[in-house]
């Protein structure tokens, strides 16, 4: 580099840092250090984390999120004595598959990338979090996320219920809502809670129309 090209580039305005999403869902030990930390002192699992990667990586959806956060169980891990990463059953990997290429071919196109928050959770651990009997979590199915891009939560409802409403019974797709930007995902049953058109705009009571709709061709 030449001394004007590094001058210019030393005088270029740097662009603002975007908020962490994720930071105040994530409590030390459930980061990425945290992460290293987990693999780290248990050695004996290296070879079912790689095989876990490797699993997905053949399925062509090793790379729609950081995959090593596929691998975190739940936020109240620690209040409930639990790991904060766990690798699912060999008989559960299929399940994410197709939430997976929910996520990559309609939920990221449309507000970008995804931070996993939460993804297995042992029948235990999901009970002791709150999770509901049915929870597709236990099945490996499931994914709770937040938005790398800080949007307004109506925004961000509205961008997921156009979504949820154009592709979501192509996938059996299911979403909902929580606290703030954190929202539930899969690709097992199409439905859709935690949202209103009051809150999320037209685009919510769409796609809440259309879940409707889909309940009532079932009878």
């Amino acid at each position: 580099m030449s001394l004007l090209s590094a001058m210019l580039v030393a005088m270029a305005p740097i662009a603002p840092m975007l908020p962490d999403t994720a930071a105040s869902y994530i409590e030390p030990g459930q980061d990425y250090a945290g992460y290293q930390a987990w693999r780290a002192g248990n050695p004996q699992l290296a070879a079912e984390i790689d095989a876990y990667f490797a699993y997905l990586d053949a399925a062509g959806v090793g790379s729609v999120v950081q995959r090593w956060q596929l691998l975190r169980t739940a936020s109240d891990w620690r209040k409930c004595g639990q790991p904060a990463y766990e690798v699912p059953p060999r008989t559960l990997w299929p399940g994410i598959v197709n939430t997976l290429r929910y996520v990559a071919e309609a939920v990221v196109p449309a507000i970008g990338e995804v931070e996993v928050l939460s993804s297995y959770r042992n029948p235990y651990l999901n009970s002791c979090a709150g999770g509901s009997a049915r929870s597709v979590h236990r099945s490996n199915i499931a994914l709770d996320v937040v938005p790398r891009y800080p949007f307004e939560r109506g925004e961000l409802m509205n961008r997921l219920c156009t979504v949820h409403a154009r592709y979501g019974r192509r996938y059996d797709a299911g979403f909902g809502f929580y606290v703030g930007l954190r929202f539930h995902v899969d690709a097992w049953k199409y439905r859709i809670w935690g949202v209103s058109e009051a809150e999320g705009g037209r685009q919510c009571g769409i796609a809440l129309e259309r879940r409707e709709a889909a309940r009532i061709d079932q009878y």
